[in-house]
């Protein structure tokens, strides 16, 4: 698992006063929450553009007064007006405790459906996972390849993990093969010309009248 290495300073100050001068500064305030105790500290942005831009999961080591504190991004706080981020909530990883993340979902194979001119729709990027701190995986992934037109395949299709719990309803869809309308309408034309063609069924004999008694 990827790990990003914050070098983040001590907080002096603190309330909201205190943290418009630390983001004047260019720093960006952070809560790491644990256990034990809670510790504010300022981090570098450009330390943590790797961590935050990314589509994938990954962990962070934050080296600060000499200890290193392994945790994972939790909480991101960005202003309603500019988007620029203000704040950022750590949790810390301690090992045989279990923590709830969002893990990304990763598509594998090349689904039969798309081969015959399908589309591919992923209807979620990201599954909600409990795990172990030392169990935590970057990713969950699902096997499209038998995934027909018209198909969907939801979250209990994902395989079981060992020691990871996915927390997402098993019901929920994940991804699907949508057939496009030019496919439907292809198929619609090839469908009537044949069902003209069918032999029309022939009419029952019309029963015989019986007939006339000979007049004497």
């Amino acid at each position: 698992m990827e790990t990003v290495v914050l070098n983040a300073s001590p907080r002096s100050a603190y309330g909201k006063a205190a943290s418009k001068g630390e983001r004047d500064k260019g720093l960006i305030p952070c809560v790491l929450y644990s256990k034990g105790e809670n510790i504010s500290f300022n981090a570098n942005p450009t330390e943590l553009k790797s961590l935050l831009y990314t589509p994938d999961f990954k962990v962070a080591d934050i080296h600060l007064n000499g200890q290193v504190h392994r945790c994972i991004l939790k909480d991101v706080q960005s202003h309603p007006v500019t988007d620029n981020i203000i704040h950022l909530d750590f949790l810390k990883l301690v090992k045989g405790t279990s923590v709830k993340v969002q893990v990304p979902l990763k598509l594998l194979g090349s689904a039969v459906g798309v081969k015959s001119g399908g589309k591919l729709i992923q209807r979620m990027r990201t599954i909600l996972v409990k795990a172990k701190s030392e169990n935590i995986v970057p990713e969950v992934t699902l096997d499209v390849s038998k995934l027909d037109l018209g198909q969907t395949m939801r979250v209990k299709d994902i395989n079981p993990i060992e020691g990871v719990e996915i927390l997402n309803p098993g019901s929920t869809p994940v991804v699907g093969v949508e057939i496009p309308r030019a496919l439907k309408s292809a198929a619609a034309e090839t469908a009537a010309p044949a069902k003209a063609a069918a032999p029309a069924k022939a009419a029952a004999p019309a029963a015989a009248k019986p007939a006339a008694p000979a007049k004497k």
